[in-house]
């Protein structure tokens, strides 16, 4: 099987720069695998945990949000927040996500930016989730 180069930049760093067999991506429409010669392609990504697959090696990211390109065997993922599965504290994840619950029933509170509160819930799941790979 032919490898393929991936990237994972974020704006201060770049997580991810290797060779690797295929990657599982969280589209904006569902998740979407890339193999050699991909067909080329830009789009949006959505929350969700990013895959990469390297021989027996596997490799998990919380992915909250970004864009990826895929042209020439090439996979280039711009996003603004990236965690790999190592760096995340489920506790601290599921503690999160408590909190956003919370805010978001509460419905009386005018004070409460709902937007707001679904983003941290959504960035919480895909913390627990990844995780738990």
């Amino acid at each position: 099987m032919n490898e393929i180069h991936i990237q994972l930049i974020m704006p201060k760093d770049t997580k991810l720069d290797d060779f690797v067999d295929r990657v599982i991506l969280p589209g904006i429409e569902g998740d979407f695998e890339v193999l050699d010669s991909h067909t080329a392609f830009i789009t949006r990504l959505r929350p969700g945990i990013l895959k990469v697959y390297k021989g027996e090696e596997n490799e998990y990211f919380a992915l909250h949000d970004g864009f990826v390109t895929v042209e020439n065997n090439k996979i280039v993922v711009l996003s603004e927040n990236c965690e790999c599965k190592n760096d995340i504290d489920l506790t601290r994840a599921c503690a999160a996500k408590e909190r956003a619950e919370k805010r978001i029933a509460d419905t009386g509170n005018v004070k409460i930016d709902f937007r707001r509160a679904e983003v941290a819930l959504k960035r919480a799941i895909t913390r627990i989730d990844t995780a738990k790979m």
